[in-house]
């Protein structure tokens, strides 16, 4: 059996989620070889996610790597990944979700009961969501991989706390750390996760057939997410949260969010659906959001990032 080149980006939580395909592709007799890439996004730390191209900001290497047959596979956060993949390359394995959560990461109890707080992101939907809730605080970018990010809010002295996702903390095993920081976290329950946040997806040539890792229910899950932001993102970055949760074996919930740079405006969407309705429910749902308004801001989003 032919040895697998898993490609990664150089992160520490990137490489644990190269090791962890690598276990569970082991688990069933593949054989396993990490290599290690660099990314645009790793690299360029200085620009907001979003001034760096509409989308793959941090795939691009590894498609590269991919299609000139220098690794076998390609392992994401999938909330990293586009949702329209270069020719000849496709999503060929989910095998598994954590946590969709983000979390607010703070270094104070008081930070609750402040009237202007300053909070630091790199995400055009968090920072959003957190100005739709809390229209006087400051964001601030935030940019590097997680123990960067962790360092940049305990060094800077007027930041107030920082947001992350649940499942890249966990994963890099830094939950359990925050306390000997001087740090906390809550979990910020009113914010809508990215769509596929948490998932892991597995990016390789069209015909790569990794059946036997692939989790139906995380691909039922991102293929919903993912087809509401491909409708409504038209290739641009925007702030979009969606996710699909389940409520038995037969019924999942949707929840869809669509929000102005500001977050003044959003435009909002819940639904049910049936286990077998799932290839096409993801469109569906962001056509609704279109009908109430959501184009005319994707425009309005298209402009503002433009002229940045």
């Amino acid at each position: 059996m032919k040895k697998i080149r898993i490609g990664t980006r150089q992160s520490p939580l990137a490489l644990w989620q190269a090791n962890k395909i690598a276990s569970i592709l082991g688990a069933k007799g593949h054989e396993t070889e990490i290599v290690a890439i660099t990314s645009e996004g790793d690299d360029n730390l200085k620009q907001p996610i979003y001034s760096l191209g509409l989308t793959g900001v941090f795939t691009r290497s590894l498609d590269i790597a991919l299609l000139n047959d220098k690794v076998d596979i390609a392992v994401h956060s999938l909330k990293d990944v586009p949702t329209v993949l270069p020719e000849t390359l496709q999503l060929v394995a989910y095998p598994e979700r954590a946590s969709s959560a983000d979390i607010l990461v703070y270094k104070s109890e008081d930070i609750f009961e402040k009237e202007h707080r300053v909070i630091a992101t790199g995400s055009l939907r968090r920072k959003a969501f957190w100005n739709h809730k809390y229209p006087t605080d400051t964001i601030v970018d935030l940019r590097g991989n997680v123990q960067l990010r962790l360092k940049k809010l305990q060094d800077n002295d007027e930041w107030d706390g920082a947001i992350f996702a649940f499942a890249g903390l966990d994963r890099s095993e830094i939950l359990e750390e925050l306390n000997s920081k001087g740090l906390h976290y809550k979990v910020i329950d009113w914010m809508l996760a990215a769509p596929s946040q948490g998932i892991l997806g597995v990016v390789a040539k069209e015909g790569f057939d990794l059946s036997d890792i692939n989790n139906p229910e995380c691909e039922l899950f991102a293929t919903v997410e993912r087809q509401f932001l491909n409708v409504l993102e038209g290739g641009c970055t925007a702030p979009i949260g969606a996710l699909v949760e389940k409520i038995d074996d037969e019924n999942y919930s949707f929840k869809g969010a669509i929000l102005s740079i500001d977050g003044k405006e959003m435009i909002t969407i819940e639904r049910q659906f049936k286990a077998n309705e799932y290839p096409t429910k993801g469109k569906e749902f962001a056509e609704e959001c279109i009908a109430q308004g959501a184009a005319k801001m994707i425009e309005e989003i298209k402009k503002e990032i433009g002229s940045k």
